[in-house]
């Protein structure tokens, strides 16, 4: 794969001769493996921060246009280190290149959202292809439904589905359609899962809830993952008052066996919907999604991410009873469920029709899972090499690994993510999670390993050093936080 100011290498950056170290980091790695022919260096006297003036230049300008500096805050500064490209300039397959042409291995491509691979042939070839007849016009297209046979041929428990462009609007669209359903006003969340929606009735119960009215946070209540009781205890509390449950399948923490059937038969019980958010796990975890996998059928559930590989696409669906609620035929009040401008565009529906053929055709999940346990085997080894197995953690199901990491007290650690992820991109690999895509090859976990190696003995050095020692700039920060 070439890009511009690639190196025979296949592309991760090498530092030219006359470059300066910027941190205390030193060359305690230096050596050479070879990967089917090509040569690759593996190194730490590096420095960290590749970005030429004028990229600079352009990312203070961004700060200058766009609050947060990022239209999406998980892209933001803040969240990776000084060592990070400032911005992508284009991608292929699993590769991405920056304004200054360094080539990066990257993972958790789009935010998990580019699942095939950036640009996959088949996906852009259909969305150029449909561009050419137009793409929104004052009555539906006949891609709607197209695209509406094909996502409810992957889905087994659904009936009905409505088609968005992001999750937020689809997770909210029902929590809408839940209380007018039931006729209730409270919503049951998982709190130990980090993300739901953009709209108030989520962020008001975050630690960000700035500019939204309590009477509308206190309409949002927490149970625990994992903990059918607290969940109980709820409907207990709020007698006939909690219109639904929401939750995702399965995070970096599996379900307790039996725990979602729990909640289905609470639900039942209570006489409350069970919604579940399938925007990560759709089309990663299975082609029906981590409902297929876990043998549970929510009344609702909520797609988005990989179901267009990367494309702005999103999809509310379940069972038709309750769907209908938002169609002009049923006796019912009317519930104004989704009627967006740009919903139903058809070089998104067309891509994600492609997408989702191409998983009904190609071995999309079962490489996911063949090459994210090879990149967890082979992570879980250097880190048991460099003796900081119990501080750098590779965690979650191997389609969708995530990684923590520890400090000295045994607790997150915020700065020892800085370390170890500007020691990762040091080598050529832009990493926040090591979610894989269909488009990683061996060679590309391998380097992947190989750079962990290194970054993995920077790490041991951080801990028994010192954390700050080893920063280049500042440390990340989590989104959800109150002040700055």
């Amino acid at each position: 794969m070439e890009g511009p100011n690639s190196s025979a290498d296949g592309g991760l950056y090498v530092a030219p001769p006359h470059t300066q170290a910027t941190s205390r980091v030193r060359s305690a790695i230096d050596r050479s493996t070879s990967h089917e022919g090509a040569f690759m260096t593996i190194v730490t006297d590096r420095p960290p921060t590749y970005a030429s003036s004028a990229t600079r230049a352009l990312q203070n300008r961004a700060h200058e246009l766009i609050p947060g500096g990022s239209h999406t805050y998980a892209k933001g500064d803040d969240q990776y280190p000084m060592a990070a490209p400032p911005f992508i300039a284009r991608g292929q397959g699993s590769h991405v290149w920056d304004l200054d042409g360094n080539e990066f291995i990257e993972y958790g491509m789009g935010l998990r959202a580019v699942a095939l691979g950036h640009a996959f042939p088949r996906v852009i070839q259909a969305v150029r292809e449909e561009l050419a007849n137009g793409s929104n016009f004052t009555r539906p297209s006949p891609r709607e439904v197209e695209c509406a046979e094909v996502f409810l041929s992957c889905i087994s428990g659904a009936e009905m589905v409505k088609f968005a462009k992001n999750g937020s609007d689809v997770t909210t669209a029902a929590l809408k359609l839940a209380r007018a359903f039931t006729g209730r006003d409270l919503v049951a969340i998982c709190g130990d899962q980090p993300f739901f929606s953009t709209d108030d009735w989520f962020i008001g119960a975050t630690s960000m809830p700035a500019g939204i009215p309590s009477e509308i946070r206190h309409l949002s209540l927490k149970f625990r993952f994992n903990d059918a009781a607290s969940l109980e205890s709820l409907f207990v509390r709020h007698p006939d008052r909690i219109a639904c449950v929401v939750l995702e399948a399965e995070t970096a923490t599996p379900p307790r066996p039996n725990f979602l059937a729990d909640v289905r038969r609470l639900c039942d019980r209570y006489g409350a919907l069970m919604v579940l958010d399938e925007m990560i796990t759709g089309f990663r975890f299975d082609i029906g999604g981590a409902q297929r996998v876990h043998d549970v059928v929510p009344d609702l559930s909520t797609f988005g991410k990989a179901i267009a590989n990367g494309f702005a696409l999103a999809a509310l669906t379940g069972k038709r009873e309750i769907m209908e609620r938002g169609s002009i035929t049923h006796p019912h009040e009317r519930v104004f469920l989704l009627s967006t401008t740009h919903g139903a565009e058809t070089h998104s529906l067309v891509a994600g029709i492609a997408t989702m053929r191409v998983y009904q055709t190609e071995p999309v999940i079962e490489t996911l899972y063949r090459q994210g346990e090879r990149l967890r085997k082979g992570v879980e080894e250097v880190t048991r090499r460099h003796g900081v197995q119990h501080y750098l953690k590779v965690m979650g199901r191997a389609c969708n690994l995530v990684y923590a990491t520890i400090g000295t007290d045994g607790l997150p650690s915020q700065a020892y993510r800085t370390v170890f992820m500007q020691e990762l991109i040091r080598n050529g690999v832009l990493a926040p999670s090591f979610v894989v895509s269909y488009a990683h090859t061996d060679d590309d976990i391998d380097r992947t390993i190989d750079a962990v190696d290194a970054a993995a003995e920077v790490y041991a050095r951080a801990l028994q050093e010192g954390v700050e020692s080893y920063l280049v700039g500042p440390s990340v920060k989590p989104v959800f936080r109150k002040f700055n």
